[in-house]
């Protein structure tokens, strides 16, 4: 990729960070509309999960096909086929007959979605070279996401109180297209110095891994544990299968040693604990607010900015801190909040205070806005430039299957709990372990934001770093003997 000038770079970063913004607003923006749905489509609680998870399921299974392929072909021809793919899987998903059709059409759109994302943090990685100033770079990409945190509630509660479910897809249609002309426009191709081959095998065991379990857990407190337990054993066997044969490959789609690094391994397992505490947490937040508290749209829109404005605001200040300071006390923060905030629910029962609730958002908001950064920052630093897509797919694939999983196992729990039970009943009750959950998902991020960011640590970025670019280790430990 040709040196670009300042003005040009901030440029390639807007339009980065317009994909970003109807891929995050998306969720966002549907959750609000969820009891919405269920009232019209006559959805269960499986049904909604669904809803959510059959997005971000097919996009944690394509992230890093669409990652390795970007850096084989192009990054900007393949961003620009996500944004066509993704703006037409918009338009569809507002004209579903029904909740299958919505499902399909919403999977449509996480294909044209896969290929935005991770292509995007790649270019803006290929783009920005200077540690500090990527940083900050990512900081702003982070602070996108606390945009469509806060824009997302109210957007969604205006339109479907105002309009209908329908609309919420329409956002999406104009700052796809304007992202599409503008990409064609400003946007150099880049691509890696040497291509990866495909990996079809890699691809279909991740699919089927992937899938079983979300499968398994959705489906478990509606037809048993013995119904799903095939495909929990069908994810078993494609997680085995993954770990034999991809190190095998000479050019994997998922590249092992990328685990030898303690930072890389860490922003991956943090990635998915805090992106399951954001897909549960909005999932019971929005349920609880309009099908026990009995508000509109609109209304709950506006009791989720305490937790969206916060991630708005500290997003910025977290990529400040990872390029001043590193990750650890952006991560050390984030963890801290993210526990206390699934305490209060799950000790104090929040939600029965609007004191308590308010307090449990805005540290949630806080926890959200502050582990972003150091995420992707720490996934792609010290990585090779032409693994920088594969890199940067795997840390997205860990956020989306993270969402995934939260989603599906604080539904899980939370379906068991209501049972035959109208929600007003029996939520607060049910959703208590799904809070406890939230509040060990806080504490993992705690845990390994102090582990991961160490000496000891860096060390070990460095030692994988050489091994992926093939450097021989033998002459340095020639030379120590000596």
């Amino acid at each position: 990729m040709p040196e670009l000038s300042h003005g040009r770079r901030m440029l390639v970063l807007a339009i980065c960070c317009m994909s970003l913004l109807i891929v995050s607003l998306d969720n966002t923006v549907l959750n609000v509309a969820l009891p919405s749905l269920q009232r019209e489509l006559d959805a269960s609680t499986s049904g909604l999960q669904w809803t959510i998870d059959a997005y971000t399921l097919v996009l944690a299974s394509l992230l890093m096909l669409a990652g390795s392929t970007a850096d084989r072909i192009g990054r900007r021809r393949v961003f620009m086929s996500g944004l066509v793919v993704f703006t037409l899987g918009s338009l569809l998903c507002s004209l579903a007959p029904d909740l299958n059709w919505l499902v399909v059409f919403r999977m449509v759109q996480a294909v044209g979605g896969s290929m935005l994302n991770p292509v995007a943090m790649s270019i803006i990685t290929n783009t920005f070279t200077d540690p500090r100033e990527r940083a900050r770079a990512i900081g702003v990409w982070g602070a996108v996401v606390g945009l469509s945190m806060a824009a997302g509630p109210l957007v969604g509660g205006l339109l479907v109180d105002s309009v209908g479910w329908r609309s919420i897809f329409w956002v999406n249609l104009p700052v796809g297209i304007a992202a599409l002309l503008l990409t064609w426009r400003f946007v150099p191709e880049s691509r890696a110095p040497r291509a990866r081959r495909p990996d079809p095998v890699g691809q279909v065991l991740v699919i089927a891994l992937f899938g079983s379990l979300t499968y398994a857990i959705i489906e478990a407190p509606h037809g048993g544990w013995g119904s799903t337990a095939p495909f929990a054993a069908l994810a078993l066997t494609a997680l085995l299968a993954l770990l034999f044969y991809e190190p095998r490959r000479t050019e994997p789609l998922i590249d092992l040693r990328f685990f030898r690094s303690a930072p890389f391994s860490g922003a991956t397992v943090i990635a998915m604990s805090a992106f399951a505490a954001l897909g549960g947490f909005l999932f019971l937040s929005t349920l609880y607010l309009q099908n026990v508290r009995g508000l509109s749209a609109m209304e709950a829109g506006l009791w989720m900015l305490p937790m969206a404005v916060p991630t708005f605001l500290c997003a910025p200040l977290s990529g400040r801190l990872v390029g001043s300071r590193g990750p650890r006390l952006p991560l050390v923060i984030a963890g801290g909040a993210m526990t206390v905030s699934g305490l209060l629910f799950a000790l104090f029962e929040a939600e029965t205070s609007n004191a308590s609730l308010l307090a449990g958002y805005v540290l949630f908001g806080i926890g959200i806005g502050f582990v972003n950064a150091p995420i992707t920052n720490t996934a792609v630093s010290g990585m090779p430039r032409d693994q920088a897509g594969v890199a940067s797919a795997v840390a997205s694939t860990s956020r989306q299957l993270g969402q995934t999983l939260g989603v599906a196992v604080l539904g899980a729990v939370l379906a068991a709990g209501v049972g035959a039970s109208s929600y007003a009943e029996r939520f607060v009750t049910a959703s208590r372990p799904g809070w406890w959950i939230l509040a060990a998902c806080g504490a993992v991020v705690l845990t390994l934001g102090v582990v991961t960011t160490g000496a000891w640590a860096r060390a070990t970025a460095e030692g994988a770093a050489r091994r992926l670019r093939g450097e021989d280790q033998r002459p340095r430990r020639t030379e120590v003997e000596a």
